[in-house]
């Protein structure tokens, strides 16, 4: 395993300091790290690992000095311009941005579910979307015993996972991100509404799913909700299988899989919640049981950090399996 030199693009945003909270905990063999940001923030100190750091100022020549990975969290518009010119240079971009998440040049990734499709990049590998990833994790699982037919998605999303402005409105009963008060109110409305009547966060879940388990015909309806919790996302989950299934068979493997905590004792009221996924890299699950109302039906729950596994942990995770990759 060689030493590699990493950038972090949007290293004083959320998700920028929180991928530098889980490089920590990952150790990763990483000999030098250059952090950026815009020019406003350019100049900033961070003490990593007991070394401080200044950032600089992004521009087309950052990546002139040569980089073996960058983890790029500064926005699709970012991404755009300057992932490419990374990528020229030799260097690997995981990208957590939209931007290229749909591109079928750029894989999308989510290492418990398809690293093979991470090495297949072009130089660019895409993070997919925070409540897309704690879905598919358990939902591969289920595939692989039973091949799902169609899947209903009803999110109940952090307002973390839309930045500084929406925490603020929570804490503050303001309306800067929001068109209405998030306090007491769930929004049904994530990103913008599309011509279909779905929103963009929805199609988002719908194709991103379809891509990452390589099921391009998959039927998926989504409906996600803005909700009145600080951070960590929750998810109810409805799968219709092809066939029936074993569901003793799905639960065990559930509780076998790295990557996924089982909670499911509703006898003592245990299950995920979002307060007790924060801070955690896993995905949480429970609530598992048939849906009664057609013959091959299940409901289960998810719930985890938006913006550790919904984000900086997964984006690590894909680092971790390239780096592990050139051993």
């Amino acid at each position: 395993m060689k030493d590699c030199k990493l950038a972090i693009v949007g290293v004083t945003g959320v998700v920028g300091r929180t991928a530098l909270e889980v490089l920590k905990e990952f150790d990763l063999p990483i000999y030098e790290y250059v952090f950026f940001a815009s020019k406003r923030s350019a100049g900033t100190k961070i003490n990593f690992n007991g070394k401080d750091y200044i950032v600089q100022e992004l521009t087309d020549h950052s990546f002139d000095s040569g980089f073996d990975y960058a983890i790029f969290s500064a926005g699709g518009d970012i991404a755009k311009h300057f992932a490419p010119i990374a990528s020229s240079k030799g260097c690997i971009v995981i990208d957590n941005s939209s931007a290229f998440r749909m591109d079928e040049n750029v894989p999308l990734v989510v290492p418990e579910v398809n690293p093979e499709d991470a090495f297949q990049n072009h130089g660019i590998i895409a993070n997919p979307n925070c409540s897309t990833i704690q879905a598919v994790v358990p939902l591969k699982i289920m595939n692989d015993l039973y091949p799902i037919k169609r899947i209903v998605y009803s999110t109940y999303q952090a307002v973390s996972g839309a930045g500084k402005t929406a925490i603020d409105d929570l804490k503050n009963n303001t309306t800067n991100k929001f068109p209405y008060p998030i306090q007491n109110n769930c929004l049904p409305h994530i990103d913008v509404f599309l011509e279909n009547g779905y929103t963009k966060e929805e199609m988002k879940m719908i194709n991103e799913t379809r891509k990452i388990l390589h099921r391009p015909e998959l039927k998926i309806t989504a409906t996600t909700v803005r909700v009145p919790v600080l951070n960590s996302h929750s998810e109810s989950i409805n799968v219709e299988f092809e066939q029936d299934f074993d569901l003793e068979k799905i639960v065990q493997h559930l509780q076998h899989t790295k990557g996924i905590v089982l909670q499911d004792d509703t006898k003592n009221n245990v299950y995920p919640i979002a307060t007790k996924a924060t801070g955690h890299n896993e995905v949480f699950v429970g609530r598992i049981r048939r849906d009664e109302s057609i013959p091959y039906g299940l409901n289960f729950w998810c719930v985890a950090d938006n913006i550790r596994k919904g984000a900086a942990t997964n984006a690590i995770q894909i680092l971790e399996l390239l780096i592990n990759h050139e051993m």
